[in-house]
Parts: C-alpha cells; structure tokens; sequence
C-alpha cells in the first residue's frame, strides 16, 4: 500500500509539471506573437519611377519627395500592418533631379496637368491570404491595380517594385501632350519621338518592430 501511495504521489508530480511546461510554452508562445508588432515608420517611404523616351527606350528617372498615409495601423507582420493602408501623393513634390530646372515644370503642366484631379495620386495596399501584394491606383479619375513584387532587409525595410501603363488610366492623352511638349529630347537617332506608356514604379518602406 504504501509503494502505491509513493507511485500514485510521483505520478501526480510529473503529471503537474508537464501541465505547468504546457502552460508556460503556451504562454511564452503568446507573449511572442504579441511582441512581433510592427508598425510602418511614417516619414521613411520613398516613392520613385522610371518612364521611358525615344524608340531605344532610354530611361528617365523621378521620384515624390512627399506621400501621406492613412490608416496606419500595426500588425503581427510587416505585410500585414500595411494591408488596406491608403495613402495619397502630392503632385507637386515631383523631382527628376534634371540640371536644367525645366523637366518638372513640363511634366507637371503637360503631363499631370492634362489630367483630371491632378493635384493628387491616391492608393490603397493590398495583400491577400498568400501574401501577395498590390496596389490600387486612382489617377486621373480612374482606378486600376498594381501588382507588386517584394523584397524585405535585415532592418525592416520592405522594397516593393511594379509596372503599370498609363492606358489603364485612360492617360494616353497626357501621355500625347508630354510626348509634344518635349517632341525634340524624345526623339531618338531614327528621327521618330516616343515617349512610353509603361512606367516602372518602386516604394521602400520602414517598420518598426516592437
């Protein structure tokens, strides 16, 4: 009787203490899903493209010196605090870095200007359950999507990089007036000014993880 009494008491101990490693697993595995909080740095996205001149397709690079988020959130992924973020690029804040100062002005005024709503390019983020990417673009009265490939560093910085072209938009148009206004700079040596529909486009963005 009394090896039973021993045997039953050491049963009961290992019992409890695989209980008590349970628990503690379990709770050191819900302490670290909520550490895993990321959250998107507000002021480290940079926005840039590359469109593209004469029949040899020379490129031409830009970037946005400004976009506003909205909805910014947090989530147990970087992709995941970015899901259905919306954000909205000023116009204005256009840089091509071009020596002569007259660039900008001409894509602002041919370009956007012969659009509608040409103060601001509004977007939305996507991500769906395979962690596939996307953005919705309005632009000239229109919505259409991008989708994104991505990359992510060792210090949260995710760079997501796409193609769109400009007659999802409806802005052949505007695409016809910066053609005209810069006819001469975007003629190649075949004699024939182009200017391309295709544009590449690449945001990085930050997150800080707590």
């Amino acid at each position: 009787m009394k090896g039973i009494c021993l045997l039953t008491l050491g049963l009961l101990f290992i019992v409890g203490s695989s209980c008590k490693e349970v628990k503690k697993d379990e709770e050191g595995q819900r302490k670290e899903i909520v550490s895993e909080n990321y959250t998107l740095v507000k002021d480290s996205t940079k926005v840039s493209f590359t469109a593209y001149k004469t029949t040899e397709k020379l490129a031409v690079g830009g970037k946005f010196l400004k976009i506003d988020f909205k909805d910014i959130k947090s989530g147990a992924t970087a992709l995941g605090a970015l899901n259905g973020t919306s954000f909205g690029i000023p116009v204005s804040s256009l840089f091509t870095n071009d020596a002569t100062g007259t660039r900008d002005p001409k894509l602002l005024e041919f370009f956007f200007g012969a659009m509608k709503n040409t103060e601001l390019i509004s977007g939305v983020f996507k991500k769906d359950a395979n962690n596939k990417c996307s953005i919705d673009i309005t632009m000239n009265g229109e919505t259409a999507n991008i989708p994104l490939e991505y990359t992510m560093d060792s210090v949260n910085i995710i760079t997501f990089n796409g193609n769109l072209n400009l007659e999802d938009w409806n802005a052949l148009e505007a695409l016809a007036s910066i053609n005209k206004a810069c006819k001469e700079l975007h003629t190649g040596t075949d004699g024939i000014s182009k200017t391309w529909s295709d544009v590449a486009v690449q945001a990085q963005v930050q997150f800080l993880k707590k």
